[in-house]
């Protein structure tokens, strides 16, 4: 088959003869049909930890929907022709974090499209407890971007949301701008993202009408001590700063983004202390993807938007590598909709 084959640092090499893999009895071959390119992608690619550490050769991929082409003998939720996602993350359910209500810090996660081969390739198989039904009516094409909806559905379940809240997103990434409709089906008050491409601003607000801030060229206008929620979603010290100090009284700062392993930022500790504010990370996914599916099937999270490039398996290695720049996000057409 073929696939797209990480086969060392910074190398991803198309091969035509890859080995399409075989199932095993709790197991689903999936037919691919659309794979998403995470940002996170990057981390692997450049030897930098992700929510696991792959190893060369690898195939990336853990964004993905296709059509189920086999199943194990033990696979009872499935059958052939079923049009599926799959949540990447299997956790171990034996260690301490697992056995307390938290796999998403599982000892020994195992990922797909990260540890083991992933959704780009024609084909790639994953246990059935991962593996999600697609609605008749979300697209397969929407359906590969389940994962990131569920982290950032997961990122929103740790928040104490209300009705009365105000919102800041800071980050006009893939993520920021779902977290900003997920935010929004919560009913909150006002939901303002703060993003640096203009036209990412203004998609957000003809399709969706969201109140934007250009965070680049009127910084000022993301005001401190003013937001319930501020959620960080670029990963850079300088907006993490940022978003602590937009926080009002009684606030919550979720810090959503990915940041360089060795960075770290400054906060004022008297503030946190004496504006009580709660500063929570996000991690993955844990149990978040029927929320996710719904949110699709509802129509409360429109992706397909937002989606800015579609490429084939040579043109992926242009944006991990960074040659491509102010995608808002890409995927890759596997086998499209009918796979």
């Amino acid at each position: 088959m073929k696939a797209l084959v990480m086969t060392d640092v910074k190398k991803l090499e198309v091969q035509d003869d890859y080995p399409t893999p075989t199932i095993q009895p709790d197991e689903v071959l999936i037919h691919t049909a659309w794979a998403g390119i995470c940002g996170t992608d990057k981390a692997p690619y450049n030897g930098l930890p992700g929510s696991a550490d792959a190893a060369p050769p690898i195939v990336l991929g853990h964004e993905n929907s296709g059509v189920v082409a086999e199943v194990g003998q033990d696979v009872v939720g499935f059958k052939v022709g079923d049009r599926v996602s799959v949540d990447p993350n299997i956790y171990c359910h034996k260690c301490f974090f697992c056995r307390t209500s938290r796999p998403e810090l599982c000892e020994h996660l195992d990922a797909v499209g990260v540890t083991r081969d992933g959704g780009f390739a024609e084909y790639f198989t994953a246990p059935e407890e991962v593996v999600y039904h697609v609605p008749d009516n979300v697209s397969l094409e929407a359906a590969a971007v389940i994962e990131p909806i569920s982290c950032a559905e997961h990122g929103v379940d740790l928040l104490d949301t209300h009705p009365y809240q105000k919102a800041l997103i800071i980050g006009d990434g893939f993520e920021g701008q779902l977290i900003v409709q997920i935010l929004k089906s919560r009913g909150l008050q006002e939901v303002t993202l703060a993003g640096t491409v203009d036209e990412k601003l203004a998609n957000n607000e003809e399709h969706f009408g969201f109140k934007t801030i250009n965070n680049l060229t009127h910084p000022e206008e993301v005001q401190a001590d003013s937001y319930d929620i501020v959620v960080e979603a670029v990963g850079l010290p300088k907006t993490q700063e940022q978003a602590v100090e937009a926080a009002r009284r009684g606030g919550q700062v979720l810090m959503f983004g990915v940041g360089n392993p060795s960075s770290t930022f400054n906060v004022n500790t008297y503030k946190v202390y004496q504006r009580q504010l709660t500063i929570q990370g996000s991690f993955i996914n844990p149990y978040t993807f029927e929320d996710s599916v719904a949110l699709l099937q509802s129509g409360d999270v429109d992706p397909l938007p937002l989606i800015s490039n579609v490429l084939d398996f040579a043109h992926v290695e242009d944006f991990v590598s960074g040659k491509l720049g102010n995608i808002s996000k890409a995927i890759v057409k596997v086998a499209g909709e009918e796979a």
